[in-house]
């Protein structure tokens, strides 16, 4: 996974701050967001891509095809910028065999099954001991908002919060 440049879990998935700010950051030639629903819905599909930017181009894939794609090296000399909506997609796809390094929280809604770990970032309890699993695996979770903001470093203390 060489190719891949950033990897940033935002239920928002593209919008204005990634189009804008973080695929010029990371000089992003291609943005492929996971998610086998919207994958499977042209309607969100084409809204995703009418906010991507024209010089980007855009994957709008399952799990299975990315990981597919991602270990078949298929976007070598790419520089590939990740989303996904929870991270739960990339615990499944690191225990299948993808090498992922790090992992940026970027906005993620509260919801009633939510609790808030930072501002902005609210995980279940599914999603929150996917990440710790990660984190003792060597994975390095961080939250980074814009790419102007400093690098927060995800513990385990801060995944924990008051349980």
């Amino acid at each position: 996974m060489n190719d891949v440049v950033d990897i940033r879990v935002d239920d928002r998935l593209i919008h204005g701050q990634v189009a804008g700010l973080w695929t010029n950051r990371l000089a992003a030639t291609r943005i492929m967001v996971i998610d086998d629903e919207v994958a499977n819905d042209n309607a969100q599909k084409e809204l995703l891509r009418m906010v991507a930017p024209a010089s980007v181009n855009t994957s709008i894939i399952t799990e299975e095809k990315a990981f597919n794609n991602l270990s078949a090296n298929r976007y070598a000399g790419q520089r590939v910028f990740v989303l996904v909506k929870s991270p739960l997609v990339l615990k499944r796809l690191f225990d299948r065999g993808l090498k992922i390094h790090t992992i940026n929280l970027g906005n993620v809604s509260k919801r009633d099954d939510r609790r808030t770990i930072l501002p902005g970032i609210a995980l279940n309890d599914r999603e929150r001991e996917a990440l710790y699993s990660l984190i003792n695996q060597g994975v390095t979770v961080t939250a980074i908002k814009t790419p102007t903001d400093p690098r927060l470093i995800v513990t385990e203390k801060m995944l924990r919060g008051n349980e």
